[in-house]
Order: C-alpha cells, then structure tokens, then sequence
C-alpha cells in the first residue's frame, strides 16, 4: 500500500524492499502453518474474533489515511522534507504506525495463537524504535518541531501515572520508569 501513494525525497534501495517482502510472507506463511497446526485443539474460552475484525478495519483504515497525508506533503517533483500536519500527527510522529500495531493486534485477537501474539509484540517493539528514531531525527531537523509530540502513543504519559503508581509499591523502579515514558514514548 505505502509504495503506492507515497512520494519519496530518494529512492527505495531494493535490498530494503526485498528483505520487507519476504518477512510479511514468511510470516504470512507461518500465521497459515499455525493455524493448521490448532485445527481440531479446544476452541479458546473466549471468541476475539469479532472484536479482531474491528481493530483490524480500525488499524488498516487508520494506516491507509495517515499515509495517504504524508504522501500530500510533497508537490510532485519536490524534495523537502515537511513536518507532517493532520489526523494524529498533533499527537504522535508515526500514527500509521499506531494505526499499524492495532491492525495486528487486530490479526492476533482473530488467529488467538501464541506464534501470532508473539510476532505481533515485536512487531510492535520494532515499530516503536523506528517511530523513536524518528521523532530523535524530526527534533534534530526542525528547530519548529513541537516537543510535546511523542514517538507512537500520547497516552503513555497518563499510563506514566498509573504505572508508577503500581511500581511505587514495588521495586523503586519509577525513575527508571519515569525516564522510559518522557523520553521514548
């Protein structure tokens, strides 16, 4: 989908290109095998299906439109890079990558295996260090670039509290804690 409307500053390497394709169908390829393999096993308790079709329409759509901004920042042969305006970008730097995560997590609660649980959390750790490697480059290019817009989730800030809160009564852990939600997230 994204090589379809965006408008790259330089070219795609192939290399890139191939390597991103062949990881979607090894894991298209191993979500199918999983899912053969649990035929006939107890049905879980719980059925995610319905609630996975939704996050999935949710994520995709949300996906879909946030590319579709970024690939209006840019006149046709223009090569500037912009600070993108609309939909979440107020928000965060990479909201079709949020977008992205709930379209997996979406695919996760309909295939209800652990393979698809496990590879939808590095899915979501790998897009959430390049959302991060993003923001740090967005900061280190725009001296007008708004601090306040965090790397993939706002929300973390008010999750920040509450998880700090739990921990206070642990470990001590916060300030670890604290440093994590106000630089990364």
């Amino acid at each position: 989908m994204v090589l379809f409307i965006h408008k790259y500053s330089g070219g795609m390497v192939l290399d890139s290109g191939i390597v991103i394709s062949l990881s979607y169908f090894t894991s298209t390829a191993t979500t199918i095998y999983s899912q053969h393999l649990v035929q006939g096993s107890m049905e879980p308790l719980i059925d995610l299906k319905c609630p996975g079709i939704l996050l999935f329409l949710v994520g995709i759509s949300g996906n879909f439109y946030h590319h579709y901004l970024l690939s209006k920042l840019r006149e046709k042969d223009e090569k500037s890079y912009k600070i993108p305006r609309g939909g979440l970008f107020h928000q965060v730097i990479c909201p079709h990558y949020l977008f992205e995560i709930l379209a997996f997590i979406g695919v996760s609660f309909m295939s209800q295996t652990l393979y698809y649980f496990s590879f939808t959390i590095g899915t979501a750790l790998y897009l959430l260090g390049r959302s991060y490697a993003t923001r740090k480059w967005y900061l280190s290019k725009f001296e007008s670039f708004p601090r306040e817009i965090k790397a993939l989730l706002k929300i973390c800030m008010t999750l920040e509290t509450y998880i700090c809160c739990l921990l206070s009564f642990h470990n001590g852990l916060i300030h670890s804690n604290e440093f994590l939600f106000s630089h990364i997230v």
